[in-house]
């Protein structure tokens, strides 16, 4: 263990609880404060940010009206490129510190990334590649909202298709709409619209993003980290630099900049902001939740054993490390669910021994509260898992 207070996994379990809004006594009135709270939700597979948000509010039956709100209406929500080359959905306040703290970087990478394969398909140069997207991005704005489809009508040049990696086995044609539009969503230029279909669509629409102030990047970066380690707190360093995908150096830069504290956690020293090392209680009521793949939560830690144990993750996890929907019993996972083509919800206990007819009756009823919301929407997830595709039948 490292140096400082020890704090154990059945308080940390507590903290979760409370500063995820997973304790019904928790739960958050709006999706903008579940975003604010988490800082940060899975945004790859849509259906994960409405089911995520639906777990955590107060009142759930709001939650795809009130996230469509958010999102599209209001635009206190923006869903967009972040940490590790991630989509996420984040409070639009923090378009500008996610992107001065992660987006630079792997934008000059994407956009070098595709200036090379374009050469050495003998495609345009990097002139050409700028008047095409000063030329998009110029519609995008006339437009508000449009598809890559839409797009390219108004600049046919879009519609350019060069090979990439020749001779390799994974060769492949690309589409310069497709590889350009992603580069520009990486750079904070573009983020994504109203989906084409039902709020669980993966086809949508771009958006030009909303303006934000260009931050220096040592700044943004400590707010980031200092945001998610209040709601994540404590967690290791290699904890910090995964959710992050910064460099080592990076981390410990930001974390000396916002005065972090160590404490000693099973796994060794861990972190947390300033003056957060009192002890905190647990809920006072038992509690369970059902939450999504991708579940910021269930993903939020790389070292996991606290509150996920190593012998689930084979039927939990897909092949690349993408965790699938969970069942939550103060503070760890112990089963798995998922949606049946009727809608019911079923789920089963994975840990030895079960979970008792206390907790069976706690997690039942939170399936109800699911369906509830849910009705007959599909909400098999993008990155399936064992356990959930046996569930589903």
């Amino acid at each position: 263990m490292g140096g400082g207070r020890y704090i154990g996994t059945a308080e940390r379990r507590a903290r979760l609880a409370v500063r995820h809004r997973l304790a019904a006594g928790a739960r958050a009135g709006s999706p903008e404060e579940v975003a604010r709270t988490l800082v940060a939700l899975h945004g790859t597979d849509p259906a994960t940010v409405y089911l995520a948000v639906g777990a955590r509010l107060a009142d759930a039956a709001v939650t795809v009206a009130e996230t469509q709100r958010a999102l599209y209406e209001d635009g206190t929500l923006v869903r967009m490129h972040g940490m590790r080359h991630t989509v996420f959905v984040f409070p639009t306040d923090l378009t500008a510190v996610v992107h001065a703290s992660t987006g630079r970087t792997v934008a000059a990478r994407e956009r070098a990334s595709l200036l090379k394969a374009m050469a050495q398909a003998g495609a345009p140069d990097a002139a050409w590649l700028k008047e095409v997207e000063e030329s998009t991005l110029a519609a995008l704005a006339r437009r508000g909202q449009a598809t890559a489809a839409e797009l390219a009508a108004d600049e046919p040049r879009l519609r350019e298709q060069f090979v990439y990696a020749a001779g390799k086995s994974y060769e492949g044609v690309h589409t310069v709409s497709t590889r350009l539009l992603r580069v520009l969503g990486v750079e904070g230029k573009v983020v994504r619209g109203r989906p084409n279909g039902s709020w669980t669509s993966s086809q949508f629409r771009w958006a030009v993003a909303p303006p934000h102030p260009e931050l220096d990047v040592a700044e943004a970066q400590a707010a980031l980290l200092g945001r998610w380690l209040a709601v994540c707190g404590p967690a290791t360093e290699d904890d910090l630099k995964w959710w992050t995908g910064w460099k080592v150096t990076d981390v410990r830069r930001a974390l000396a900049s916002i005065g972090a504290q160590t404490v000693s956690l099973d796994e060794g020293t861990g972190h947390v902001v300033a003056g957060d090392t009192e002890p905190v209680a647990a809920p006072a009521e038992p509690w369970a939740a059902l939450l999504p793949g991708l579940d910021p939560t269930a993903m939020g830690w790389r070292e996991r054993d606290w509150y996920l144990a190593s012998e689930l993750r084979p039927m939990l996890f897909d092949g690349s490390g993408n965790v699938g929907p969970t069942v939550w019993l103060d503070g760890r996972v112990v089963g798995a669910w998922a949606q049946r083509k009727d809608g019911e919800i079923v789920w089963r206990a994975l840990v030895p021994g079960g979970v008792g007819r206390e907790a069976s009756a706690l997690i039942s009823a939170e399936a109800e509260r699911l369906r509830a919301w849910v009705g007959t929407t599909s909400v098999t997830p993008r990155f399936r898992t064992p356990v959930e595709r046996e569930l589903a039948g």
